[in-house]
């Protein structure tokens, strides 16, 4: 084939190795990307964490105006709330200094329920005929909210720098966590439409299946948000614990296992909570082990374990296994469907663990949204 009057198959089959055109062929490509590979990748990269952005700041946008029409049908305000509510959605929480870690946890344990108590303050001045449950669901909503906003300014952050330097070892990193970041951010904008219905969310099979043990006891309040009850099995005494339901609360569980000890010692602990399930594991399959089962930043983890390790109280968990969208939003069948067998499992260890006339404890850690006791 001519072209120009060069013949090209003669041009790209020729074995002469010192044919320029050729030359040109392979080297030219290969300069091109020693000057500008990484600019071009930067631009690929750039690309797609933008699409994501996009789609976190469509989610935040998107949760806020749930939140706000939610707050205003529910209420049934005459001013408009949001102003007010965009205040919340800056609100940020400053770490105590950890150069001297002797202490810290206490530390952080009194700003996060400073924080928790103004949230839940405020946002009870929004309707004084407001009820409990509204409250807990409207301060749920709003720490979702909260939290979108503060992925996608964090998110833009790091993108606006990498681009702006045209720094592409910075950007790398965000294209590798972007799927993370966006599989929470995914789950957080389908937990507000959950809250909002007042069902049963996933991190709720602990409080369900303790919940369900309490049946036909008499419960009084042993900590903020947080219940008690005790009954007779098999000769042992069996005292059952859970955040106050149906409610949106993880209630206190750490306060209210110090308080309880005053009184009577249990033996072993046991307690039951969700769990991040890995890839592959099927969802509703239950795990056991040892050691204190709860989730958050840590507070009440080592409250718990504090008080254990004082007192000598052995502590045995199970955990069943879901995904992290499926702990915020609605309960799936399969999740609900452990809670039986579960149930039966924690008679078992109490059986195993605890000789007749000694007691048991048994902790229902999670959300507590729209399960009662």
């Amino acid at each position: 084939m001519d072209f120009l009057g060069i013949n090209i198959d003669k041009l790209l089959n020729s074995n002469d190795n010192s044919n320029p055109l050729m030359w040109l062929v392979w080297i030219i490509p290969i300069f091109i990307f020693m000057l500008y590979g990484q600019r071009i990748q930067l631009q690929v990269t750039s690309s797609e964490i933008n699409k994501s952005l996009e789609k976190l700041k469509i989610y935040r946008d998107e949760t806020r105006k749930e939140l706000i029409d939610y707050v205003k049908n529910t209420l049934k305000l005459t001013e408009d709330p949001s102003t007010k509510l965009d205040q919340y959605f800056e609100y940020f929480t400053i770490m105590p200094a950890d150069m001297d870690p002797n202490g810290i946890v206490p530390k952080i344990r009194h700003i996060m329920r400073t924080r928790e108590d103004f949230t839940r303050e405020q946002v009870k001045t929004l309707s004084s005929s407001m009820s409990h449950l509204e409250t807990s669901k409207i301060t749920n909503i709003l720490e979702a909210v909260t939290t979108l906003n503060l992925l996608y300014k964090t998110v833009r952050h790091i993108f606006l720098t990498a681009k702006k330097q045209n720094n592409f070892p910075l950007i790398l990193p965000l294209q590798m966590m972007m799927p993370f970041i966006m599989e929470e951010a995914e789950a957080l904008k389908a937990a507000v439409s959950a809250f909002k219905q007042g069902q049963p969310i996933g991190d709720g099979i602990g409080p369900m299946i303790v919940g369900k043990m309490m049946l036909n006891t008499e419960k009084r309040a042993v900590a903020l948000e947080t219940v008690l009850s005790e009954k007779d099995f098999e000769g042992r005494k069996l005292y059952m614990m859970k955040a106050e339901g149906p409610d949106a609360t993880v209630g206190r569980p750490g306060e209210a296992l110090e308080k309880m000890i005053e009184e009577r010692k249990p033996d072993i602990i046991v307690m039951v909570d969700a769990a991040l399930k890995l890839e592959g594991e099927d969802t509703g399959s239950i795990a056991h082990g040892f050691g204190a089962a709860i989730g958050g930043i840590g507070t009440e983890r080592f409250q718990i374990e504090e008080v254990a390790t004082k007192h000598k109280i052995p502590i045995y968990a199970i955990v069943i296994k879901q995904s992290i969208k499926e702990a915020i939003t609605l309960m799936k069948k399969e999740i609900a469907d452990a809670a039986d067998k579960v149930a039966s499992q924690v008679y078992d260890i109490i059986k195993e663990n605890v000789k007749t006339g000694q007691s048991a404890l048994v902790i229902g850690v999670g959300n507590t949204l729209g399960v009662s006791q």
